[in-house]
């Protein structure tokens, strides 16, 4: 028997700490540890590819797969969390990650690292992000964009500290100690976050935030939609389309811009720096946009969003020099940030919060599919091409239609819920 069963009443008087601030704080945390720590995989693509000999397609499928894997989990982790909580299932998550990257330090063949960061570390992704999010949602009515954005803010801070540490530590000594490092890192802050992390309000007797103000805000629980039920809805099938063109235009950039720098002449070090401007920038775009998107709306975020990071796209195979490719990833950074950040709130704003684990897990999962298959594309034609020219307009391409489709969809508002089941 679960405490949804029987939830604490929440108390009428007024608390003079909320809670769910602490939920933002800890997940912040868990977000800087995991995404930093996953992010460095650029770092260590040159260095496996000289000790082992693989090609660039071969080494980044690895990285492809844990993605498909963390999404495709993330599908049960969502559903997990609306009912158990992410207590119980980050705890899990975190265990499973940090054996995969302690366990990287022992590879000597491609099956094992396709074991381990394939399936080890996806699994342990799998319960790092959705059941996340999902809780802050779950936790903001109003401000939630403002939020989810500081709590995913913590990824891009982990792109910024992360990938240079990595950097440093493969130069100091190898890429087997640093993942010996790193393992360490993730398991202490994720498991350790997890006991913190409550799944909603009820369950200390709180309130949303909000809610106690008789506020009318979209995505709250009345009319809310079953995952049954946003199947049949085109909201549904086009915000799948948006979560693909994110994930394979990030992830192409956040896998591959090492390499590419590195392949223009510029130092390891220099260029994980690129990597890690990306990250810092995206933290500002993801409080910026984030914040904005509780005013103007998501939908408009992820058009103004995805006009940015095409345009980028288009430029980066002309940047040549170290200041091109700094603002390249300055303006890149900012806008795949605020993307980013819109992605829960926009789930609970179409579909409500009753599903929103599992909803979000599956627009989560096609998010997965297309950076799964971004930095796979890449990594070949980069073996066929020896650049990854063609890659980036590719990729700025994708935006172009993640744009088309955020300026197609409309949000749904609270008095056309309940008819919003519209068959295709």
């Amino acid at each position: 028997m679960t405490y949804r069963e029987f939830p604490i009443p929440p108390k009428e008087e007024s608390r003079r700490f909320f809670y769910g601030y602490l939920i933002v704080i800890f997940s912040f945390f868990n977000m800087i540890a995991v995404f930093g720590t996953y992010s460095a995989f650029g770092v260590f693509l040159k260095p496996l590819l000289r000790e082992f000999g693989w090609t660039t397609a071969i080494t980044t499928g690895a990285y492809s797969l844990s993605l498909v894997v963390f999404g495709l989990l993330g599908i049960i982790t969502g559903r997990l969390n609306d009912k158990f909580g992410p207590r119980i299932v980050l705890s899990f998550g975190g265990l499973f990650l940090s054996l995969g990257y302690l366990l990287m330090s022992q590879i000597s063949s491609v099956w094992h690292f396709y074991l381990l960061y394939g399936v080890i570390i996806g699994i342990g992704m799998s319960s790092a992000w959705v059941p996340v999010v999902s809780t802050v949602a779950r936790w903001f009515i109003s401000r939630r964009g403002l939020m989810t954005g500081i709590v995913i803010a913590g990824m891009g801070l982990g792109q910024l500290i992360i990938p240079p540490i990595a950097t440093t530590l493969v130069l100091a000594y190898d890429w087997r100690i640093s993942y010996l490092v790193l393992g360490s890192l993730v398991l202490v802050i994720v498991i350790l976050v997890a006991q913190f992390l409550k799944r909603d309000p009820t369950q200390i007797g709180e309130l949303a935030y909000g809610k106690n103000k008789g506020e009318s805000h979209l995505g709250t629980e009345t009319g809310a939609l079953s995952f049954g039920e946003a199947v049949y809805t085109k909201k549904f099938w086009l915000a799948l389309g948006i979560e693909f063109c994110i994930g394979f235009c990030a992830l192409t950039i956040i896998v591959h811009v090492v390499a590419h720098t590195i392949e223009l002449g510029i130092s390891p070090s220099k260029a994980a720096t690129v990597l890690a401007t990306i990250g810092g920038l995206s933290i500002l775009g993801r409080v910026i946009l984030g914040s904005a998107g509780d005013k103007m709306g998501n939908c408009a975020i992820y058009i103004l969003s995805f006009a940015i990071m095409s345009a980028t796209l288009f430029y980066l195979p002309f940047a040549k020099d170290l200041w091109e490719l700094y603002m390249f990833a300055v303006v890149f950074g900012f806008a795949y940030g605020g993307a980013v950040a819109s992605e829960s709130p926009l789930s609970a704003e179409l579909f409500g919060l009753t599903s929103h684990g599992l909803i979000y897990g599956f627009l989560n999962f096609v998010s997965t599919i297309g950076a799964s298959l971004g930095p796979l594309l890449a990594g070949y034609i980069f073996d066929v091409n020896g650049n990854y020219e063609l890659a980036f307009f590719i990729s700025g391409a994708i935006g172009i239609l993640g744009l088309i489709f955020s300026a197609t969809l409309r949000p749904i508002r609270n008095k056309d819920r309940a008819n919003s089941a519209i068959q295709l």
